[in-house]
């Protein structure tokens, strides 16, 4: 079986695509459905982040067309266009590049931790429909392992340089002193919980949160002294403050030109910092466009970023060899589960070659015939049978060439090398 990895990220991808590749919460059971009905692959899961979305598939080797043609018809998207974005992974290639996402090496923010959960979170959808099976479940856990140890052995995750830090370090460029300033987040994930977290180490201390769900909303707020809303509220609070960070699941943009437009009336030139952490993007592009409105979206923090990465390279070459090893020690994993297969299939063919000269055996021998004959004839009869077909493919593999074949039944026999003869047949020929 086969193991291909398929994506677009922050390095291949601008956001304005990445948004229109993103598999929403409601999506997802479809996808499931149609992508193992229409591929071939036999098992299947789905990362879909604000800077990647990547399947990881086992089953043939040659499905990565008909994935990238389910994928481009799936979103409605074109393939050509959808493809130059593009890459591919297979077998080895595929492993190390799964260990090194959830090792935060291959994010925008090199060592960032999200990623981890997000991934375990694709793990468990898939499992919860029903696409994962034995191999990617081996993978993923041998994944979580390597990461694991990324995280303990290594000081990639040390200093804070998440997308949710640079977010707040931008905002800290624009307003002096953060605790004169209220804050309105958007959503009431993961991501915006750091998001509170680095606000408040900034000195904010006004918050208010926004959620579709209002109980998750008054979770956040409140732990950080703040409130809770529901995202229709959010134009009546609009006006009141000045830092909003924005990031859920939404299919479509939660805050619009009209409504910021209104609220920019009544601040009289505040300025709005926004950043929008989504994908697909929560606040419409042309709230941009506004004066007194700085708007980024996660492409925008990459100058922040890299200025905090330098810090993480030392470690992240660390990082690097551990998972190189796991990828090896994954490889070995599959190569020994390989040879217990061929194993158990040697032995059932030799039991049924022997089942079939017993009882060969016994039949002589109820027919009245000498034992010591019969057993003599049960040893040449057994032996014949379980070196004829090694025997034949022996001797094709040497008239073809190969010699390994010979070595390594030599090796597997423990059979030592007749090296006289071996020398005086070479000179021979």
């Amino acid at each position: 079986m086969a193991l291909l990895t398929l994506g677009l990220n922050h390095r291949t991808a601008p956001v304005e695509l990445r948004e229109r590749v993103a598999f929403t919460p409601e999506r997802m059971a479809a996808a499931f459905a149609e992508i193992r009905a229409t591929t071939g692959a036999s098992e299947v899961a789905i990362l879909s982040t604000c800077n990647r979305t990547e399947l990881y598939l086992a089953g043939d080797d040659e499905c990565a067309p008909t994935v990238l043609r389910w994928l481009s018809g799936f979103h409605g998207l074109d393939a050509a266009e959808l493809e130059e974005a593009m890459y591919v992974h297979r077998d080895a290639d595929a492993v190390r590049h799964m260990m090194r996402v959830a090792a935060g090496l291959d994010s925008m923010v090199l060592g960032e931790p999200q990623i981890f959960g997000q991934l375990k979170d694709a793990y468990d959808l898939a499992h919860e429909h029903g696409a994962s099976g034995r191999f990617l479940s081996r993978l993923f856990q041998q994944t979580f392992a390597v990461a694991k140890r990324v995280r303990t052995q290594t000081a990639i995750g040390e200093n804070p340089v998440s997308v949710a830090y640079a977010a707040v370090s931008m905002a800290r460029h624009i307003f002096a002193d953060m605790s004169r300033h209220k804050a309105l987040l958007i959503g009431a994930g993961q991501t915006m919980e750091l998001v509170a977290r680095h606000l408040a180490e900034a000195g904010v201390t006004d918050f208010l949160v926004a959620n579709r769900t209002l109980e998750r909303a008054q979770a956040l707020a409140e732990a950080r002294g703040g409130r809770g809303i529901v995202l229709s509220e959010i134009p009546d609070y609009l006006r009141e403050v000045d830092i909003i960070i924005s990031s859920t699941a939404s299919p479509l943009p939660i805050l619009g030109k009209g409504a910021v437009e209104r609220s920019l009336k009544q601040r009289k030139h505040r300025p709005f910092f926004m950043v929008d952490i989504a994908v697909p993007r929560d606040i419409e592009p042309e709230v941009g466009t506004l004066d007194d409105v700085y708007l980024y979206t996660v492409d925008d923090l990459r100058q922040v970023i890299e200025e905090n990465i330098r810090s993480r390279e030392g470690a992240a070459r660390e990082a690097e060899h551990l998972v190189s090893a796991g990828t090896e020690e994954f490889l070995g994993q599959l190569r020994a589960l390989e040879a217990v297969s061929t194993l158990k299939q040697f032995r059932e063919r030799a039991e049924t070659l022997r089942d079939g000269e017993v009882e060969k055996a016994l039949r002589a021998l109820r027919n009245g015939g000498d034992p010591e004959t019969v057993l003599r004839s049960l040893g040449r009869g057994l032996t014949n049978k379980l070196l004829h077909e090694p025997s034949v493919q022996l001797r094709k593999a040497t008239a073809e060439g190969r010699v390994e074949v010979t070595q390594w039944l030599r090796e597997l026999h423990q059979l030592e090398t007749q090296d006289h003869e071996i020398s005086t047949t070479s000179e021979r020929l």
